[in-house]
């Protein structure tokens, strides 16, 4: 597998190619929050670090990368930005994260809604003066096959949770013929814990996420 670095500093939109491998640095957003490629993450947002990031993502047309926080709060105080030992403990995967909608609410705080990209592990981190955590990135490829028939109770699971009102306006991607898309659409919707969601995220093959979404489902349902 080839690594070929975008001089632009963003990953390039086009056809999955499993032979190349994109470095990358990008901005982050610690949250409790996992995100997963072709999910909708709504966020109200009033941090001046993360105002002054969406906007500069919007008018590079960039991505910034969402993680899931794993230690610690994701408000770093400004005197702490260069104490590593302040900095947000995070996961190591994550997924890029698409501005596709914004507004401006009557209280201030800036609204945004983003659309998971790709999946992505993080290979180092700095701090910036106001507190922002970047991080340079691998984007990791993940292999999509004809979802096999086994699985036809997963799909009439996801084509509930789809039903319902509030996903129905999240409208996230969803390919219900596909293993990948499938597995990525349930991990992100089941009422489970995020470190859980997060161990679904981090597999790398669609096949063994549904498999463990199988046993999840299972014990929910007792």
């Amino acid at each position: 597998m080839t690594d070929q670095i975008d001089p632009t500093g963003g990953m390039r939109t086009g056809p999955d190619d499993p032979d190349v491998t994109r470095l990358i640095n990008m901005p982050l957003f610690p949250l409790r929050t996992v995100l997963f490629p072709g999910g909708t993450l709504p966020l109200r947002i009033f941090e001046p670090r993360y105002v002054d990031m969406v906007r500069w993502c919007m008018r590079e047309s960039r991505a910034f990368g969402v993680v899931l926080l794993e230690d610690g709060s994701d408000v770093l105080d400004v005197k702490d930005a260069g104490d590593q030992s302040k900095t947000p403990q995070i996961y190591d995967v994550g997924t890029e994260a698409h501005i596709i909608d914004f507004d401006q609410a009557d209280n201030g705080l800036l609204g945004i809604v983003a659309r998971g990209g790709e999946k992505f592990s993080v290979l180092r981190t700095s701090v910036e003066a106001d507190g922002l955590v970047r991080a340079d990135v691998r984007s990791l490829h993940e292999p999509a096959n004809p979802l096999p028939d086994s699985y036809e109770t997963l799909t009439n699971v996801l084509k509930d949770l789809l039903s319902h009102p509030l996903i129905k306006e999240l409208d996230p991607q969803v390919d219900l013929a596909e293993d990948r898309s499938v597995s990525h659409r349930l991990s992100d919707l089941l009422p489970v814990a995020p470190e859980l969601k997060q161990w679904l995220l981090e597999m790398s093959n669609p096949s063994e996420r549904l498999s463990e979404l199988q046993e999840i489902i299972k014990q929910l349902s007792n």
